[in-house]
C-alpha cells in the first residue's frame, strides 16, 4: 500500500514539475502577443493624435488670421473715422479763423466809423453850445429877463405846481386821517358818556312816574325813610321826590332796573298799601313781568328777523335791549334794522344772507350788559357769543363792527355798512331841535365868513355842506386850500355829531348870443 502512495506522489511531482515551464512559456507567449497588439494599438493612437492636433493647428491657425484680419480692419475704420473727425475739427477751426478775421475787420471799420462821429459829434456839440449862447442871448432880448430871472420865474412856476400838489396829498392824508380818529374819539366819548353817570343826567336815565296826590310822597317815603329806602334797596335805583307836583323821578343808568322801579311804585300807588313786605312782593311781580317783557321782546326780535337757532339766553340779551338806548336810539330795534339792511345788502352782492342778518341782530349784543361788565361792548358781545357758541363769522362781524379789528369777511363790511346807515339815518338818533336849527346856522355863518365864497348851504341833516365860491377869485388849486381852512374852523368852532363834508362847487359860465 506504501509503495502504492509514494510512486503516486512521485508521479504527482513529476507533473508537477514537467507542467510548470509548459505553463509559463505558454504564459510569455501570450504576453508578447499582448504587448505586440499594445504597440501596434500606442502607435495607431498617437498617429490619431498626431492627425488631430495637426487638425487643431490648422484650425488654431484659420482663427487666428480671421481674428487679426478682423482686428485689422476695425483698426483701420477706428483710424479712417478718427481721420475724418480731425479733417471736420480743421474745417471748423478753419472757418472759425475766417470768422474771426471778419469780425476783426468789421470791428476794426467800426472802431474807424466811432472815431468819425464822435469828432463830428464834437463838432456838433461845439456848435450847438455856441447856437444856446447866441439864442439864449436872443431870448433874453427878446424877454427882458436875464437868466437869473427866468430861473426865478421858472422856480416861482414850481412853487406852484408844488403847493398844489401838496394840497391834494394833504387832503388825502388829512382825510384818512380824520376818518380813523375822529371816529375812534368819538366814539371812546359817546361809550363812556352812555355808561357813565355824571352829576348832569341825560333823560335817558330816568322815569318819571306819576302820583295822585302829593300825600303820596310821604307814603312813598315812609317812617323814617324806611319805605324809600327797601324800595331804593331792592331794584338798586335812586328815588328823587324833590318840589315837582304829583311826580317822583326814577333814576338810573341801568334801564331794566329802572323799569323794574317803575312799574313797582305804579303797582304800590294802585295798591294803596306800601310797606316793606309790600313792597318787596311788587318789586318781585315787577321782576316777573320784566322778564317776561324781556322774553317777548327777544322773541320778536328773532321772528321780525327771521334769524333762528339763537340759545335762549342770547334770546332774553336782545330782550334786554328793549329797554337800553343809544343817542336816544332803541338799541333793539336798531339791531333789527341792521339786521334786515345788512340782509338786504348781502343779498345784493350774493353775500351769505343768513349770516349777515345774524351778525346785525348781535352786533350790539354787549350793550346788553355793558352796565354790569366791565370793558367795550364789542368786547363782551364777541365774548358773549363766544360762549353761545355762534359761528366765528358772527363773532368776527361783532368784534369788528367799529373797527376794532379790520374787517377780513364780506359779512363783517356789511354788517359795518348796515350799522352806519341805520345810526345816520335823519330822525334815528335824538338831537335838541333847537340846538339843532343854532347848529346849521352857525355852519353856514362859518362857511359864508371866507372871502372868494359866494354861497353856503348846510344840507344832508347838517351831515353836509356845500359852497359855491366866485370863479374869479377862487383858481382851483387855491379851493383844495379853501376846503381845508374851512374844515379846519368847523372843527375848532363848532360841535356836532360824526363828520361834516365840505363840498366845494366853482362854476364858470360863458353866455353869448348868436343874432
Amino acid at each position: 500500500m506504501l509503495p502504492c502512495i509514494i510512486a503516486a506522489i512521485i508521479g504527482i511531482v513529476i507533473g508537477v514539475a514537467v507542467g510548470i515551464p509548459l505553463g509559463v512559456q505558454r504564459r510569455k507567449k501570450s504576453a508578447e502577443q499582448q504587448i505586440g497588439s499594445a504597440e501596434e494599438e500606442a502607435k495607431r493612437i498617437v498617429n490619431e493624435a498626431y492627425k488631430s492636433a495637426e487638425s487643431k493647428k490648422r484650425e488654431a491657425l484659420v482663427e487666428a488670421k480671421e481674428e487679426i484680419l478682423k482686428a485689422r480692419n476695425e483698426h483701420e475704420k477706428e483710424v479712417k473715422d478718427r481721420r475724418a473727425d480731425l479733417q471736420r475739427q480743421e474745417h471748423r477751426l478753419q472757418q472759425k479763423e475766417e470768422n474771426l478775421d471778419r469780425k476783426t475787420e468789421n470791428i476794426e471799420k467800426k472802431e474807424e466809423q466811432l472815431a468819425n462821429r464822435l469828432a463830428k459829434l464834437e463838432a456838433t456839440q461845439a456848435e450847438a453850445e455856441q447856437v444856446k449862447r447866441s439864442q439864449l442871448e436872443m431870448l433874453e432880448r427878446i424877454s427882458g429877463f436875464t437868466a437869473e430871472e427866468a430861473k426865478n420865474y421858472l422856480l416861482k412856476q414850481l412853487e406852484e405846481d408844488v403847493t398844489h400838489e401838496s394840497a391834494m396829498k394833504i387832503k388825502e392824508i388829512e382825510a384818512r386821517f380824520k376818518d380813523e380818529a375822529d371816529t375812534k374819539a368819538r366814539e371812546i366819548i359817546s361809550l363812556a358818556i352812555q355808561r357813565c353817570a355824571a352829576d348832569h343826567v341825560a333823560e335817558a336815565t330816568v322815569s318819571v312816574v306819576p302820583l295822585p296826590n302829593d300825600e303820596m310822597k310821604g307814603r312813598i317815603i315812609g317812617r323814617e325813610g324806611r319805605n324809600i329806602r327797601t324800595l331804593e334797596t331792592m331794584t338798586g335805583v335812586d328815588l328823587i321826590i324833590d318840589d315837582t307836583p304829583e311826580a317822583i323821578t326814577v333814576s338810573c343808568f341801568d334801564p331794566v332796573r329802572r323799569e323794574i322801579a317803575r312799574l313797582a311804585l305804579e303797582k304800590l300807588i294802585l295798591d294803596g298799601r306800601i310797606h316793606p313786605a309790600r313792597i318787596e312782593e311788587m318789586v318781585e311781580k315787577a321782576k316777573r313781568e320784566v322778564d317776561s317783557v324781556i322774553k317777548a321782546e327777544g322773541e320778536r326780535a328773532i321772528f321780525e328777523t327771521n334769524v333762528h337757532g339763537l340759545h335762549p339766553e342770547l334770546v332774553k340779551l336782545l330782550g334786554r335791549m328793549h329797554y337800553r338806548t343809544s343817542y336816544g336810539q332803541n338799541v333793539l330795534n336798531h339791531s333789527i334794522e341792521v339786521s334786515h339792511v345788512a340782509g338786504l345788502l348781502a343779498a345784493e352782492i350774493g353775500a351769505n344772507v343768513a349770516e349777515a342778518k345774524r351778525a346785525g341782530l348781535l352786533h350790539d349784543l354787549g350793550k346788553a350788559i355793558d352796565h354790569e361788565v366791565e370793558g367795550s361792548h364789542v368786547q363782551i358781545g364777541v365774548e358773549l357769543a363766544r360762549k353761545y357758541r355762534e359761528s366765528e363769522g358772527v363773532i368776527h362781524a361783532i368784534q369788528a363792527h367799529h373797527n376794532d379789528v379790520e374787517p377780513r369777511t364780506i359779512v363783517a363790511c356789511l354788517v359795518q355798512a348796515a350799522d352806519a346807515i341805520s345810526a345816520a339815518r335823519p330822525g334815528a338818533r335824538r338831537e335838541n331841535l333847537e340846538n339843532y336849527i343854532k347848529r346849521l346856522e352857525m355852519l353856514e355863518e362859518i362857511t359864508s365868513s371866507f372871502e372868494g365864497v359866494e354861497k353856503s348851504f348846510a344840507i344832508q341833516a347838517g351831515r353836509e355842506v356845500r359852497i359855491m365860491v366866485k370863479p374869479e377869485v377862487i383858481s382851483e388849486d387855491q379851493m383844495v386850500l379853501l376846503a381845508r381852512d374851512i374844515a379846519k374852523k368847523i372843527e375848532d368852532e363848532l360841535e356836532y355829531p360824526g363828520q361834516i363834508k365840505v363840498h366845494l362847487l366853482r362854476e364858470t359860465k360863458a353866455i353869448e348870443y348868436a343874432k
